[in-house]
C-alpha cells in the first residue's frame, strides 16, 4: 500500500494499533501522526524527522505462540532472503547493519545460519564501502561457535575472562584455519580440570600443544597454582623447575674473569675446562671437566 504525505494513517503491527511515534508539545498521546512515503524509495514509510517509534510490552514470553512477546518481528520468506536492520549516513549509503539469515548468497557456500554484526570496509581499499560481516553468532545448535572477522578485540581498562566450572578445563586456543570455518587447535592455555581442594591446590596453569589431527599430545609446561613451582614436561613439579627430561642445556659458554666477577647465588656457567657456579654474591667456584 502506498501512503501520501497527507495521508493520516493507523499502523497494525502483530494486531497492535501504533498511533503515535514520540511526541512534541504539539501532539497528545493517543493523536495519530503523519506517516509519509519515502522519497528515496516508494516501498518505505517515513516516520516524520526528529520522531521515535515507541513501543512497549508487559508480556513475557509466550511459549505457546511460539515468541517471546516480540515487538518487531522480521520474517524472511525465501530460503535466501536477509532481513537486516542497516545504518546509512547522510547520503543514505549502508554503513552498518544487523543481518539474521539461514543461506549463504552462494548456494555453493555451506549454509550460514547466523545473525551477523556487519560494517563496511575501507573507502580506500579494493572493496570500498561493502558491508563485510565482524561478529557471527550461529542458531540451531547447542554450542554457538561465535566468529569475527577481519576484527581485533581491544580490552581497555578492563579484563578478558575465560571462566568455567572447577574441575573443568579452560582454554584459550591458538588453532589454524579450515574450510567452512572448521578450526585445528596447536596450542592452548589452559587453566587445567585439577580440582581446587583447598589450600591454594588446582586450576593450575598449562601450555598444551596438539598434533596436526588436532588431538591433544600433553602439557608441555605446568605452572602449578599452589607453589608456583614450575614442570617441563610434567604437570606435577614438585621443584620450582622440574624437568621431565634427561638433559639440559646452557648454549652459550662464559668464563668469570675472576672467582670474584659479580654474580648472585646459584648462577652458573661452562667453559671448555670448568663448570662454574656462583655460591654467593660475587663468589664463584670450579670444578674441572675431564674426558673419559
Amino acid at each position: 500500500m502506498k501512503l501520501s504525505k497527507a495521508m493520516m494513517v493507523t499502523v497494525l503491527l502483530g494486531g497492535v494499533s501504533l498511533l503515535g511515534t514520540g511526541f512534541t508539545a504539539k501532539q497528545e498521546a493517543g493523536t495519530p501522526v503523519a506517516l509519509g512515503e519515502s522519497e528515496g524509495n516508494g516501498g518505505e514509510i517515513r516516520i516524520p524527522h526528529n520522531e521515535r517509534l515507541l513501543l512497549s510490552t508487559d508480556e513475557r514470553c509466550i511459549a505457546k505462540e511460539g515468541h517471546q512477546s516480540d515487538l518487531i518481528r522480521m520474517q524472511w520468506t525465501a530460503d535466501r532472503a536477509k532481513p537486516a536492520i542497516a545504518w546509512a549516513d547522510e547520503n543514505g549509503i549502508d554503513k552498518t547493519a544487523i543481518i539474521s539469515h539461514d543461506k549463504a548468497n552462494n548456494p555453493e557456500q555451506h549454509d550460514h545460519k547466523h545473525m551477523s554484526f556487519e560494517t563496511t570496509m575501507s573507502p580506500t581499499g579494493p572493496y570500498a564501502n561493502q558491508l563485510f560481516t565482524r561478529l557471527e553468532i550461529p542458531y540451531d545448535t547447542d554450542v554457538s561457535e561465535i566468529r569475527t572477522h577481519s576484527s581485533n578485540f581491544n580490552v581497555m581498562n578492563g579484563i578478558l575472562r575465560v571462566a568455567g566450572e572447577t574441575g573443568s578445563n579452560r582454554d584459550l586456543q591458538f588453532s589454524v584455519a579450515g574450510n567452512d570455518n572448521e578450526t585445528t587447535p596447536r596450542w592452548a592455555v589452559r587453566a587445567d580440570a585439577s580440582q581446587e581442594a583447598g589450600d591454594n591446590a588446582g586450576s593450575n596453569l598449562q601450555f598444551v600443544r596438539y598434533g596436526d589431527d588436532g588431538e591433544a599430545f600433553d602439557a608441555a609446561l605446568t605452572l602449578q597454582r599452589s607453589s608456583g613451582n614450575i614442570g617441563i614436561g610434567t604437570d606435577s613439579p614438585d621443584t620450582k623447575l622440574d624437568v621431565n627430561g634427561d638433559k639440559i642445556r646452557i648454549r652459550e659458554k662464559h668464563t668469570p674473569a675472576s672467582s670474584s666477577e659479580p654474580c648472585s647465588q646459584g648462577q652458573m656457567a661452562w667453559d671448555e675446562q670448568y663448570v662454574y657456579v656462583c655460591v654467593a654474591k660475587d663468589s664463584w667456584k670450579r670444578t674441572e671437566l675431564s674426558s673419559w
